[in-house]
């Protein structure tokens, strides 16, 4: 393993889970050339990452708008200079960490000799010279990468997420905390929001919770993308003090402000294992996903009721009442707030 490539192209939250592997490449492996492929929106996640020599970036929504527009030759020709790209590097070694099929697609487009994959779900296997079964604790953080780092022998350490913010990104959330009068540690993140409806805590739960901070002396901060701002003004309303950020930053900007909160409370959603991977005081509210309940960290809690019918995944069978969710009282929160910021 001397030319090593990580492949986890994305989402937020599994390529925060998936970040220890850099610090157990690298501590098995000193002299390796270690690189990572990941789609351009999650790659300043990870740019700075001191165990990575590059971080090569997918073109995954070019070449998807190549085909939507029906340019399949241009898209060819892209797709085979990527390939020349990748084979360029001349790496010995690809770990595919998502086991899906464009992930174990990018592995063989390498080249490499030996292409270890987790277990897969849409066929990656036919592109893997090694396939690992998915397993490890599924009660702790970042378990299934776990598992795999031990079964390469890697010097594996504490294997908990690390992010890390440039320069610029941390310069951006200065200027953005300085316009609404926050310093480093007096706010509390809050992170409502994910592509999933039953992921999702209540308005008015939400409306509830920031009261009660406010009047502990933590101002809370909304985050989200652009598609969340309507629904992040409707839980603003409540309390002029509450800071709404949703839509206003990009994703490394918003890591930024995340690590500088004195405290995180969010769903299952990326920049809530932010808080964790930052070392940040977190709370994490589990319903319909399966979670992690061994966080790794004194100052991280996870709060998951464990109802006969979750974790449901993508298939609720409530009917919409998301009563996973629904009976985690703000009250509860609260005891396990107080536990992390005493931690």
């Amino acid at each position: 393993m001397n030319r090593i490539l990580v492949v986890r192209t994305s989402a937020i939250g599994d390529v925060v889970f998936a970040s220890p592997i850099t610090a157990a490449l690298r501590r098995s492996h000193p002299d390796a050339f270690i690189a990572w492929l990941v789609e351009p929106a999650m790659a300043d996640l990870i740019i700075d990452d001191p165990c990575l020599d590059e971080v090569i970036t997918w073109p995954k929504s070019e070449w998807k708008a190549l085909w939507r527009d029906g340019r399949r030759w241009t898209l060819l020709r892209r797709v085979i200079e990527f390939r020349r790209r990748l084979r360029a590097f001349r790496f010995d070694t690809v770990l595919d960490l998502q086991g899906l099929f464009k992930s174990g697609l990018l592995a063989w487009m390498t080249g490499a000799p030996r292409r270890i994959g987790l277990d897969s779900r849409e066929g990656s296997a036919l592109f893997m010279s090694e396939v690992v079964e998915r397993g490890g604790d599924a009660a702790r953080i970042s378990s299934e990468y776990l598992h795999l780092a031990r079964h390469l022998g890697l010097d594996c350490g504490d294997f908990l997420p690390r992010l890390s913010v440039t320069p610029p990104a941390a310069l951006a959330a200065d200027r953005l905390m300085a316009e609404h009068r926050l310093r480093a540690r007096s706010y509390a993140v809050c992170a409502p929001f994910t592509t999933r409806p039953q992921k999702h805590w209540f308005e008015d739960a939400w409306q509830s919770l920031c009261r009660i901070l406010v009047e502990r002396g933590l101002t809370p901060v909304l985050l989200g993308g652009p598609a969340d701002a309507e629904a992040a003004a409707c839980i603003a309303s409540a309390d002029a003090r509450i800071v709404n950020l949703a839509g206003r930053t990009r994703l490394h900007e918003a890591a930024a402000v995340v690590r500088s909160a004195g405290l995180v409370v969010g769903v299952d959603t990326g920049l809530t294992h932010m808080g964790i991977a930052f070392d940040v005081p977190t709370v994490a509210l589990f319903g319909s996903t399966c979670p992690y309940t061994i966080t790794g960290r004194d100052n991280a809690r996870v709060i998951w009721l464990g109802m006969q019918c979750s974790p449901c995944r993508r298939n609720p069978t409530c009917g919409g009442a998301f009563t996973c969710l629904r009976d985690i009282t703000p009250a509860r929160v609260m005891e396990e707030v107080d536990r992390v910021l005493a931690a």
